[in-house]
């Protein structure tokens, strides 16, 4: 992979701005016959320096992977981002790193990209550093959606909204949540609604509420579901989850992993006062959202 072109940056979300650096580094490396990388960081630097800052990730390292392979990369690099990293200064990231241990001839980025020992890099440093070197630099301009530059935290603000069409937008598919099926309290099957239930994890918690979600199983299969996102005010004690019940799909998910697309926000969580009006609720959610997914 030697003489590689690589687009570097962090591209959490892999949103339209992502692909845009992504698409220009394949271009390049095209008409030079060369491979591209597309290289990534983890954990983000945020959570380096900010540990305590609440879950923000938008995609997993696995996603990331899927997304990059299916845009045309040739491989994914991942910077583990860690103390050694972040004291690494920008002369040594351009030269250590990425000219004598990677052997890039020539690296494509935002044109906001900070790196280096107190993010005392940018594009103009990382092409004074890298022209001697003989590593070529380019640089790629945000773009636009709607008058407001595509950015992660716009996607962020938009999923903590419960705005999940202006995410999908930006992102160019649905936000979605991968994670492995656990064992919850069964409380969706003795009610009639059996869940497959998602721990978040580390990423952004979206508003919590009921959605209209598909399920993208193991085999390959899609299907369409309702979903609870949230702490589940009717029981106790309270417990985050991501729960989805998919229609007509009666067959045990448990310590499979799936992926699960938050397609439209139908309604806050509410406190019942029975069970009875919980179903009733549940039967009409399901309904809606049955409509909105065809």
């Amino acid at each position: 992979m030697r003489g590689a072109i690589i687009a570097l940056g962090n591209f959490d979300g892999f949103h339209k701005g992502h692909q845009a650096v992504v698409q220009a580094a394949i271009d390049w490396a095209k008409s030079e016959n060369r491979p591209v990388i597309v290289a990534t960081f983890d954990p983000h630097p945020v959570r380096h320096f900010k540990p305590d800052t609440p879950p923000f990730r938008l995609t997993t390292l696995d996603q990331r992977e899927r997304l990059f392979t299916a845009a045309g990369a040739d491989a994914m690099l991942v910077f583990e981002f860690d103390a050694q990293l972040a004291a690494t200064t920008a002369e040594d990231f351009v030269e250590k790193l990425l000219v004598e241990r990677f052997g890039a001839a020539g690296v494509v980025t935002g044109e906001d990209f900070t790196f280096g020992k107190g993010r005392a890099g940018n594009v103009d440093v990382m092409k004074e550093l890298g022209a001697p070197l003989g590593l070529a630099t380019e640089t790629v301009s945000a773009v636009n959606d709607d008058g407001d530059v595509v950015s992660s935290s716009r996607i962020r603000g938009a999923l903590e909204e419960g705005d999940c069409e202006t995410a999908a937008r930006l992102l160019t598919r649905p936000f979605a949540i991968e994670g492995t099926v656990i064992h919850g309290d069964k409380n969706g099957r003795d009610l009639g609604f059996p869940t497959a239930n998602v721990d978040m994890g580390h990423y952004l918690r979206p508003k919590y509420g009921i959605y209209a979600v598909k399920g993208r199983l193991p085999d390959g299969r899609v299907v369409n579901g309702a979903a609870n996102l949230g702490i589940r005010p009717s029981f106790d004690p309270p417990k985050e989850l991501l729960e989805p019940h998919f229609f007509d799909l009666d067959e045990d998910l448990y310590g499979q992993v799936i992926e699960v697309e938050l397609h439209h926000f139908l309604r806050g969580e509410e406190k019942f006062d029975d069970l009875d009006a919980l179903i009733v609720q549940m039967e009409k959610d399901c309904e809606q959202a049955r409509l909105l997914l065809t």
